[in-house]
């Protein structure tokens, strides 16, 4: 039965810009494209479901695609779909190790030195590919010991004194693998006279919704807006997140794809560069000391789709010394968890290597990004140390150097 809500396929003009655009599609000759594995063959899978074209699993959900369409057809989320709706219902051990990221963060930071030696062996990475299909090449990101929210705890009191508050939505990367930049987030904004609260929180599910797990997505969905609804009736603060993808689910992966109504907070939501752009343009604006760097700028896929980009790249602009050189080669392929699959990895390689050519071109002192994962990819890929924009900004500040 065709959902008379959800009939955006029908919007399709058959342009194939999507097609165009895909970066999965421009280096994979068997992937026929986003508009035939989403549009065109949505149309003949409602009438037939057993008309599924395995080539879905190339699909990387970058929503480039989305970018692209002039009919704002929703065919990365078309396809998203398809993949939980239509596909085999089969249980694997790799796509839920890869998309329970709260589960394997809250095992891995307790004995965390051990884990990072132990996946880092070319032995283990030998045996994941043969026995989990994770491939060897790629590199796992370290876990730090303990939780960014255990250090937090210790700072709850100090954030209480401040007049201004933002609540942070921090996401499994800073929680389990990234507690600096967590920690540089509360300074800077405690530099700007803001304080930090954290609420309940669970992974925003884009993992799970890579994984072709939507009713996992849901569950952890409905916990976050349930948790943010209830913070934000109490204490009227705005929600800042540092991951473009986490950011994204919350604000449009959750009506959309999820169809979790997130309207009472939609507005309360900010990609943490928008956050402090718009604090900036309220003025004053804070001393800024000069970051004498060359920056190479790579501008995540997410980010780009919700319209974010131009607030990094705003926010950066204010800083002295700092000379930005843009990117433009669109994504660098790892697409969160899309690239540590060994059926993907050479194709997560491959679209990403316009990127990695042209950091060389560049020849910068540092590479800045607003998502974890393509920072992975860059500093797996390149020689280069890749930063979040907000470190940049807490040099400039003084709370933080590099």
């Amino acid at each position: 039965m065709i959902n008379l809500e959800n009939i955006s396929f029908d919007h399709c003009i058959k342009c194939t810009v999507c097609t165009i655009y895909c970066p999965v599609a421009r280096v994979n000759p068997i992937y026929p494209g986003p508009k035939q594995s989403g549009p065109d063959t949505e149309r003949l899978r409602i009438k037939n479901p057993d008309l599924l074209d395995e080539s879905l699993k190339y699909c990387s959900n970058c929503k480039r695609c989305e970018i692209a369409c002039p009919s704002d057809v929703r065919i990365a989320d078309i396809i998203q779909t398809a993949k939980w709706k239509y596909s085999p219902k089969r249980f694997k051990i790799r796509d839920f190790l890869l998309s329970h990221t709260d589960l394997m963060g809250t095992l891995s930071t307790s004995a965390a030195p051990v884990v990072n030696r132990i996946t880092g062996l070319s032995l283990t990475k030998s045996a994941m590919e043969a026995f989990l299909n994770i491939s060897s090449k790629r590199r796992f990101p370290a876990y730090e010991p303990g939780t960014f929210r255990r250090w937090y705890g210790r700072m709850k009191s100090e954030q209480e004194a401040f007049s201004e508050k933002v609540i942070y939505y921090h996401g499994c990367y800073v929680n389990y693998n990234d507690h600096e930049l967590g920690k540089t987030v509360v300074r800077t904004l405690n530099k700007l006279g803001v304080g930090v609260t954290l609420i309940p929180e669970k992974c925003c599910g884009v993992p799970l919704i890579a994984n072709a797990d939507l009713p996992g997505a849901r569950k952890n969905a409905r916990y976050n807006i349930q948790s943010i609804e209830t913070a934000v009736e109490k204490t009227h603060c705005s929600v800042v997140s540092t991951s473009s993808s986490c950011t994204f689910a919350l604000k449009h992966e959750y009506p959309g794809l999820l169809e979790i109504d997130n309207s009472a907070v939609f507005n309360k939501i900010h990609y943490i560069t928008a956050y402090l752009s718009r604090l900036f343009a309220q003025g004053p604006v804070p001393e800024l000391q000069p970051v004498n760097l060359t920056a190479a700028y790579h501008a995540p896929c997410h980010l780009e789709r919700m319209g974010g980009v131009i607030h990094t790249l705003d926010l950066l602009s204010n800083i002295p010394g700092l000379k930005i050189v843009l990117m433009h080669s669109e994504c660098c392929g790892i697409s969160g968890t899309y690239g540590f699959k060994k059926e993907c990895y050479d194709i997560a390689q491959d679209v990403g290597e316009e990127l990695f050519k042209r950091i060389a071109d560049a020849a910068p002192d540092i590479v800045i990004t607003d998502c974890e994962t393509c920072k992975w990819q860059i500093e797996m890929s390149t020689p280069f140390r890749t930063v979040h924009p907000i470190m940049i900004l807490a040099q400039s500040l003084g709370v933080y150097t590099f």
